[in-house]
């Protein structure tokens, strides 16, 4: 039997508002099996990025169940998510979150300075992700030197390097003009033919489009799950 690499089970999440509670999720029963690509859509405030801050563990939950890989991570302590998030995930942000004053390949670097940093290998485990995204050739420029795009693909260049169970991309398009954007969608996709589950966050129907499966989510609740 195949497990998972996603299982939410009852998923809940209120946060604390002002002397009131906001229940962003209500209850969430999701899998998601490895090798898949996946959008989740939903307009504002229907729990699509809870869900992501939720699988990436970069939030916990309230109630529920969360397993990744058949490990219960629901309750773990934030030392335990932080090193379990670096082992097992590659994130890739809207605002591609490089740091300005480092190299593309020193940026690509810094998951395996956090995970082993006695790495013998890393330089050349980092120019290989590179390579993997086409950015091999401007491995030495800062991110001030690179377009939108470039900077995009080297964001992907470091999810990719420890070789995570699965990328979670918040709007990776989101502020990328139309060509651009389709030009990421296409290295998910190639990415995804690897064999790598990739999971994105999106408002955006024609990102969605690219994906086999769709999760919709409205008020807090699962909406639809479409597959191809």
């Amino acid at each position: 039997m195949t497990i998972p690499v996603i299982r939410f089970k009852g998923v809940k999440k209120i946060y604390p508002m002002e002397g009131e509670t906001v229940e962003a999720l209500k209850g969430i029963d999701v899998e998601i099996n490895g090798g898949e690509f996946v959008a989740i859509m939903g307009p504002s405030g229907s729990g699509k990025s809870t869900v992501m801050h939720i699988a990436g563990l970069l939030d916990s939950l309230t109630e529920g169940h969360y397993e990744l890989e058949g490990e219960d991570v629901s309750s773990l302590s934030r030392v335990k998510r932080a090193d379990i998030r670096n082992r097992k995930i590659g994130f890739i942000f809207q605002s591609y979150n490089l740091l300005a004053r480092c190299s593309a390949l020193e940026n690509v670097e810094l998951p395996m300075l956090y995970r082993r940093p006695g790495e013998p290998n890393r330089r050349e485990k980092a120019m290989e992700a590179l390579r993997l995204v086409g950015m091999e050739d401007r491995a030495f420029h800062q991110p001030t030197q690179l377009s939108g795009g470039q900077q995009q693909r080297v964001a992907t260049a470091r999810a990719l390097v420890n070789d995570p169970a699965l990328i979670l991309a918040d709007e990776p398009t989101g502020n990328l003009d139309t060509r651009t954007g389709q030009e990421i969608m296409k290295l998910l996709e190639s990415l995804h033919e690897q064999g790598i589950t990739v999971i994105i966050v999106t408002h955006d129907p024609e990102v969605a489009q690219v994906t086999g499966r769709r999760i919709k989510l409205r008020d807090g609740l699962v909406e639809s799950d479409e597959v191809d």
